[in-house]
């Protein structure tokens, strides 16, 4: 038996009995030998993004490959590959570091670079999938390693073929590419509110304040155990909007480009009471109530229970459905 509790963020108490530690390449045909023998697998990257069983009986690969390499560049951009191990927030530092700009929105962001294509990493306005240029994976099944181009991905708002497909695929590297006639996006509400940011702020200065604001409003995984932002931001048509803004006049909402909107899953949580309440060993932090949080020993099952009953609550008051963004693995 292997101990997961200290890889993963939420700090859940977990173990499995069969466990995989993947640091080299050269480990894939092992890997797929173990596989073989195994109905069901499990690729657990940075631990961040998951609700963890606490006994697993399915085999456990941990994803520890590393490298950053320069694989192209031109009078426009600049492409760079990293291996899918290397923890996201390390890589982004590392590329402002080298005058790829780009990332610097998605600072701090928990996990690891191989899980930003699987989930389409987002935050302050920007997305992975607006700097990814390709995926390298190995498919399990066959053993084969694919090439994905950006439109095969099929990204869209936390989702991609990866995630859809999670058993079929191993995220080996992804490649992004960094556009020279870098501009500093600042619309979202948090950054454009941030004393001493501006259209003449650097990378730098955007990277530095968007880990200030993260700091500011969430818990730190190693002292208070949490999986970053818990729910989806649910998106509703334009005529569920017109009854919902009629009834609630203080929703916060978001237009989105197909005529849709995008609602403020937390705004909904706090409206139903839930920020910095608890419900045994775990509860809502008290300043961000989309981030749930472990006190101390819980377990998976603390977690679904505090998550059902949110969900229970929204749907009651908004008839709206709150979607997690961690897996949950059984």
């Amino acid at each position: 038996m292997y101990s997961l509790t200290a890889l993963n963020t939420f700090g859940l108490s977990s173990y499995t009995d069969y466990f995989f530690d993947l640091t080299e390449e050269n480990q894939l045909p092992s890997l797929l030998a173990l596989i073989s023998q195994h109905t069901q697998y499990f690729i657990l990257g940075g631990g961040s993004n998951v609700v963890l069983n606490q006994h697993l009986k399915t085999l456990v690969i941990h994803n520890r490959l590393k490298g950053i390499y320069k694989e192209d560049e031109n009078d426009d951009s600049t492409l760079i590959k990293a291996a899918s191990g290397e923890i996201w927030h390390d890589f982004v530092g590392y590329c402002i570091q080298q005058g790829w700009y780009g990332l610097e929105n998605l600072a701090f962001i928990p996990g690891t670079v191989g899980a930003s294509p699987v989930q389409n990493i987002g935050a302050y306005g920007k997305e992975a999938k607006d700097y990814i240029h390709c995926v390298e994976a190995i498919n399990l099944h066959t053993g084969n390693i694919q090439h994905f181009s950006k439109e095969d991905c099929c990204f869209a708002y936390r989702d991609s073929i990866f995630k859809q497909s999670a058993q079929h695929y191993l995220i080996l590297s992804v490649t992004f590419k960094f556009s020279k006639k870098w501009q500093p996006m600042l619309n979202y509400a948090d950054l454009s509110r941030y004393e001493g940011l501006n259209e003449q702020s650097s990378a730098k200065e955007i990277f530095d304040a968007v880990i200030a604001i993260r700091q500011a409003k969430l818990p730190n995984p190693k002292q208070m155990g949490n999986a970053g932002s818990f729910f989806k931001n649910p998106i509703v048509s334009a005529e569920k909007y017109q009854t919902l803004i009629h009834q609630f006049p203080q929703l916060i909402a978001y237009p989105q480009t197909d005529g849709s909107f995008k609602l403020a899953a937390g705004w909904l949580i706090d409206q139903c009471g839930w920020k910095g309440k608890s419900l045994g060993k775990v509860g809502v932090h008290d300043r961000q109530a989309l981030v749930l949080v472990n006190y101390g020993g819980a377990t998976a099952d603390d977690i679904k229970t505090l998550a059902k009953t949110i969900q229970q609550d929204v749907y009651t008051k908004y008839d709206v459905h709150l979607e997690p963004e961690p897996i949950f693995v059984e």
